[in-house]
């Protein structure tokens, strides 16, 4: 595992976890490519110093042709990655002014608004990416993602369906919608589909950690931390579920969830070192 992909898994279990209990207003993520978005990421560096060595050569060919269609959508790509979302929408804006027909960089770009957290905006810009007649799963899960974060679960769930009937078995989007039942508190239904994707062989590190996520908030310490453990150090994985435990007890958002399981309702800019929450944090980002 690099150490870049190694340091995004850390993050997004330590951050994202806390915020699904404090506020419950999504985590689920944004990625998931198009045939052309997996060619790109197919394409970078997987180390994060590659990334930026790559990015500073994009840039210099990028300003040498900016009406390159090719480069605009691996350039933002790569931003995206390094978590240069601002950089990355401004590039997509000007491209998808270019070409407001190219479903391809409308896709990209609707993504990358989401990164930053302009959900309306992605919403719409998305709704464009993709035709009834051509329905793409990416930007379905996408979608879905959006709704997520923008509180509509109902509306979510329909567009991971959606997704997974273009998709059967996808990683990425049943990950999501496990997230998305969580966040709607069916927890029960949460592990399982979490669970599912997790023993997919095609899942990936972040599709393990939402796992491990959703077992910690069953209370599932020791399954959680033993997930954890597939892709972090053991002491890293340790530390990560007891800072998830001391949110949770520190929250109301435990006592919450138990109660409606018993009433059976129905359910990241990088940084070097994890976050402690102490307190209800604000909403998400995102990244996604």
């Amino acid at each position: 595992m690099s150490f870049f992909a190694h340091r995004r898994a850390k993050i997004r279990l330590c951050l994202l976890l806390p915020l699904a209990m404090a506020s419950l207003t999504g985590c689920a993520s944004v990625s998931g490519f198009s045939p052309l978005g997996k060619q790109i990421s197919a394409s970078l560096p997987n180390d994060e110093t590659g990334l930026r060595r790559y990015a500073e050569e994009l840039g210099r060919r990028y300003d040498a042709n900016p009406a390159d269609r090719q480069i605009v959508l691996i350039y933002a790509a790569v931003l995206r990655k390094l978590g240069q979302t601002a950089q990355a929408v401004a590039l997509l804006q000007r491209e998808a002014a270019r070409n407001p027909d190219d479903l391809d960089v409308l896709g990209a770009y609707g993504k990358a608004l989401a990164d930053a957290g302009r959900y309306q905006e992605a919403a719409e810009v998305l709704s464009r990416a993709h035709t009834p007649e051509r329905p793409n799963w990416s930007i379905l899960s996408a979608q879905g993602s959006v709704a997520d974060r923008l509180g509509d679960h109902a509306q979510a769930q329909g567009f991971y369906e959606a997704a997974l009937k273009t998709m059967p078995d996808e990683p990425s989007v049943l990950s999501n919608l496990g997230l998305s039942y969580a966040l709607s508190r069916d927890l029960e239904r949460a592990e399982e589909t979490s669970r599912r994707a997790a023993d997919l062989p095609q899942a990936d590190m972040r599709v393990r950690q939402n796992y491990a996520l959703v077992l910690a908030l069953r209370g599932k310490f020791t399954e959680a931390e033993a997930i954890a453990r597939r892709d972090l150090r053991p002491e890293e994985a340790a530390q990560n579920i007891a800072e998830i435990r001391t949110s949770i007890a520190q929250s109301d958002t435990w006592k919450t969830l138990r109660q409606t399981q018993r009433d059976n309702a129905p359910s990241v800019i990088l940084s070097t070192t994890p976050r402690r929450t102490t307190s209800a944090p604000p909403a998400l980002r995102k990244g996604l």
